[in-house]
């Protein structure tokens, strides 16, 4: 069988496309365009770093402009009528669509033996099983709780400061015994009984094999990307090798995926048949850093030629482009990026640095300020402060 070839612009486009991007942005946005954005791209990474608004807002905004982020929040955290998603470890962790769960049980169930989660937290599926479930308890009778309700604040943002009952917390959310039943103060989550909080009808959807979770959970990161390697396949949903690899076998069999070459990629690459293929994608939007246009960095690097990393572990006189920096997609090209802060105390929006890549076309001063006026609004910030 002839292998089809694809240029590495050609790849772009589709993953560009795929992933929501070069549409005009609605007027008004509402319930159903965010809906439809998430079963492009599948989830909204959840990160609680608030130096410009929370990550998991920005991936709607980069492909919807200005939007009520109560949308969001009711879907995620609302009443339990209003509930479209649900917290869960998938790339990390994450907001999902609610029908994505029984398509998750597999890690659960891992984590319920012990076999998934973090290592400090796997003594709570064994040797200190009793203590957790007795935590457990005390949640279904007491109602929801927060780590802080049990240690009286012995535990801290960071995770190597966690206290027994944060961890017992989180190995009990890991193996699906609790769920997030919404989030207060500065995003500290709250845990609850997942049939307190979920729609019935999710929670008795049947519980698929592994294998076929596996093949379904391929499909969609398939979709979501457009295009990828088996390594951007499997990061998607953050699975195994082996688990990955048979799934893909698996989707090229039924024709479901299509084995393709892209020009200048080391590894072969697998196409959604149904990926759109435009010629030209007309877009203009600052990417947070856990987008998941370029958030496995290798895949950003392949796609546009563009090296990012994240450099808020570095300290601050060895950092190159700044703390918290954000993309600027041109195009379908990735031609500036900007280190932003919000000052809220002061309603501006700070430009601590700008800098342009090789090739950026001469409008993309302009298009970039335009960009940042429109995120600064939609943030409630009165000014931009540029650099």
């Amino acid at each position: 069988m002839t292998i089809p070839v694809l240029s590495v612009a050609a790849a772009r486009r589709i993953a560009l496309a795929a992933q929501g991007f070069g549409s005009p942005h609605p007027a008004i946005v509402h319930q159903g365009h965010l809906r439809r954005t998430l079963g492009r791209i599948q989830l909204f990474q959840i990160d609680s770093v608030n130096v410009l608004s929370r990550a998991h807002y920005l991936p709607a905004f980069s492909r919807l402009g200005a939007y009520p982020r109560t949308l969001l929040d009711r879907a995620a955290w609302g009443r339990r009528s209003e509930r479209r998603l649900f917290e869960y470890w998938a790339h990390e962790a994450s907001l999902l669509p609610l029908e994505i769960h029984p398509l998750l049980r597999w890690r659960m169930a891992r984590a319920d033996r012990g076999e998934a989660g973090w290592t400090g937290m796997r003594v709570f599926a064994g040797e200190r099983r009793a203590e957790a479930e007795a935590l457990l308890g005390r949640i279904r009778d007491d109602g929801p709780a927060s780590a802080s309700d049990f240690e009286d604040g012995r535990s801290r943002p960071g995770w190597w400061e966690w206290g027994d009952s944060k961890r017992m917390l989180e190995w009990l959310f890991w193996a699906g015994h609790v769920t997030t039943n919404t989030r207060r103060n500065s995003f500290e989550r709250i845990y609850d009984l997942p049939e307190r909080v979920l729609p019935a009808e999710i929670l008795g959807l049947p519980t698929p094999s592994d294998a076929d979770a596996f093949r379904e959970l391929v499909l969609r990161s398939a979709q979501a990307m457009g295009i990828g390697t088996a390594t951007d396949l499997r990061d998607y949903f953050r699975l195994g090798v082996v688990d990955a690899r048979v799934a893909i076998e698996r989707l090229v069999d039924e024709g479901a995926l299509l084995p393709v070459r892209v020009e200048g990629w080391k590894q072969p690459a697998y196409l959604d048949p149904a990926a759109r293929r435009p010629r030209r994608i007309d877009a203009q939007a600052l990417l947070a850093p856990f987008d998941p246009l370029i958030w496995e960095r290798d895949r950003t690097e392949r796609l546009f030629g563009f090296r990012y990393r994240i450099e808020i572990y570095v300290p601050a006189e060895k950092r190159i482009h700044g703390y918290y920096v954000l993309p600027f997609l041109l195009g379908d090209r990735i031609v500036a990026r900007v280190d932003l802060k919000a000052d809220r105390a002061n309603g501006r929006l700070l430009v601590q640095s700008r800098h342009y890549e090789p090739g950026a076309p001469p409008e993309t001063g302009d298009r970039l300020d335009e960009e940042l006026s429109r995120i600064a609004g939609w943030l409630g910030l009165q000014s931009v402060n540029r650099a």
